[in-house]
């Protein structure tokens, strides 16, 4: 365990300020990610250099086809989830709190990248942002040391922490999971600006790629295909690269998986603004 940042004291109570949820957390509870606890007025992350997850992928897996193709990266993640999908392709180290760990430093890690000629750190396979701490201080380590640092990420970062890690890292793939408010709330129990708020933020200080899960009858409508599109074009213009991922069942989710057909059509709808759109999971 190591203390957190980005949190008050009041009282025996804090209050987290790492991502938009702003927890209250009474002695003894945890926040909505399940891992940072406070322990008699202080708050602690509970995955610290805990790992569940090491491999070495290639660069196209996170997906990011416009930084350094055909390249590999060293993946990493922990355990945990500041959003609650129903839809969750990975919960089996998101949402299981209980998940085997294994306890590394950051020096093993970059040590380790270094060792099977990866590019880098890719922080992924659940939310990086709630393992801050440890994220924070591996990607200044692994900057110094020559390393990309990668983000694949669902966005949902308060602004300060996010612009202290900015400068350390190289690219993120950002997960949009639908540009509709009540898509957020019902299904994801959070919201959509502060995701659109990281996105335009993060465009401007290193190489940004974003992912749209489409779900058959939840954000697969014409409409929100266009109005997607629109806010990318609007926002970032026509160079950042958009995929477009196939929803198979998981987790709470047992709807048919996505019709290639309606990845098709999403494809076809981005490519009328968009310069890069590509399909995923198919």
């Amino acid at each position: 365990m190591i203390e957190a940042l980005f949190y008050d004291k009041d009282g025996t109570k804090v209050h987290c300020w790492l991502c938009p949820h702003n927890c209250a957390i009474p002695d003894g509870g945890f926040g909505i990610c399940g891992v940072r606890q406070n322990q008699k007025g202080k708050l602690y992350s509970l995955i610290y250099g805990e790992i569940t997850a090491l491999a070495l992928d290639p660069i196209e897996k996170k997906p990011l086809y416009h930084f350094f193709p055909r390249s590999h990266i060293l993946s990493v993640g922990t355990r945990g989830c500041n959003l609650a999908c129903s839809f969750c392709q990975n919960w089996s180290i998101s949402k299981t709190l209980t998940a085997p760990t294994e306890k590394v430093e950051s020096e093993f890690l970059i040590r380790r990248a270094q060792e099977v000629d990866s590019i880098g750190i890719a922080y992924t396979y659940n939310e990086p942002s709630i393992w801050y701490e440890f994220v924070f201080e591996t990607a200044q380590k692994a900057k110094e040391a020559g390393l990309k640092n990668v983000l694949v990420t669902n966005g949902y970062i308060s602004k300060e922490p996010l612009e202290q890690l900015l400068p350390f890292i190289d690219a993120m793939n950002i997960d949009i999971k639908s540009i509709d408010e009540g898509f957020y709330r019902k299904v994801c129990g959070g919201s959509l600006a502060p995701v659109l708020e990281t996105i335009k933020k993060s465009c401007k200080h290193c190489h940004v790629e974003l992912t749209n899960l489409i779900i058959p009858t939840l954000n697969d409508s014409t409409q929100e295909f266009e109005k997607l599109v629109d806010w990318v074009y609007e926002n970032l213009g026509e160079g950042v690269p958009l995929h477009f991922s196939r929803y198979f069942p998981s987790y709470k989710l047992s709807l048919e998986p996505t019709p290639i057909a309606t990845l098709r059509q999403a494809e076809a709808i981005a490519k009328k603004k968009l310069r890069y759109v590509y399909l995923g999971n198919v």
